[in-house]
């Protein structure tokens, strides 16, 4: 009897059933309503996603590690390409905070078009920091993993998310998101970028997105798009679906025109 004087109870206080299969359903459901409820609150309608790799970092930090390698005979080659991809990094973090100043000088549209990223490291802790510093809140959906993945410093802390489950977390990527940024990445950034590809192909997602593959040398070297074209098994209008840039200016100026136009309803575009 000692063993059972916490029950009978409450099936929701119930930590064994709600960890089992029989309970996935409620676990699938919570990081829907959960999500959607915080977004609510915060009156989070609209977002601008950034994709990209975890690896990267700062240029200071990569300044460091390169001299550290030189210093103590470590892998300097290394060393030099961390230095090289920082750039990517300080690419999203400016482009970030551009964005954020933009939109919080829309007039009348509070919380519209907020920085969105992944919540880890690289690229995705450039681009909430780069909305942190522009003074914008921004969100961050996290997920959890072995590997990597913690949450960085810069996501506003209320819209700070952790997912178990990778459907619902892209769902919550796509569902709110009104531009997309997909700078160079591994596997993770490819699968969010192909699965937005498909969605936008098929007409599953009817509303305008538009989508930046930032870093042509990146992306010209690892995935030969046009190649798909050669061989028939996508159109040449596929490649409209999203533009290509190597500069910060040229990506500010792609995504706020598109925003104005098809997003904001101005002449043009539909809500």
């Amino acid at each position: 009897m000692a063993d059972n004087l916490d029950w009978p109870r409450k099936a929701y206080r119930n930590d064994k059933f709600l960890n089992s299969k029989d309970a996935r359903v409620l676990r699938i459901l919570s990081e829907y309503m959960e999500p959607e409820a915080r977004f609510e609150e915060f009156q989070v309608r609209d977002t601008v996603v950034f994709f990209g790799s975890a690896r990267f970092v700062p240029r200071d930090e990569a300044e460091k590690r390169l001299k550290a390698a030189q210093d103590n005979g470590g892998d300097i080659k290394a060393a030099e390409r961390d230095l090289k991809m920082s750039a990517y990094y300080e690419a999203a973090r400016q482009l970030a905070g551009r964005l954020t100043e933009w939109s919080k000088n829309l007039e009348g549209e509070d919380s519209r078009f907020i920085v969105c990223s992944g919540g880890g490291p690289g690229i995705m802790e450039a681009a909430n920091r780069g909305a942190s510093e522009a003074a914008g809140i921004n969100a961050g959906l996290n997920i959890s993993l072995p590997l990597e993945q913690a949450d960085n410093p810069y996501v506003t802390r209320e819209l700070n998310f952790e997912f178990h489950y990778f459907f619902m977390r892209k769902f919550w990527f796509v569902y709110l998101a009104k531009a997309i940024i997909v700078f160079p990445g591994g596997f993770g950034t490819m699968d969010e970028f192909f699965e937005v590809m498909t969605l936008m192909q098929t007409e599953k997602l009817t509303k305008p997105i538009p989508i930046v593959l930032y870093g042509k040398e990146f992306w010209d070297d690892v995935l030969d798009l046009k190649a798909l074209v050669k061989f028939g098994t996508i159109g040449p209008e596929d490649l409209e679906l999203f533009f290509q840039t190597d500069t910060v200016d040229e990506a500010f100026d792609f995504i706020t025109k598109e925003l104005l136009e098809k997003s904001l309803g101005t002449p043009g575009g539909c809500l």
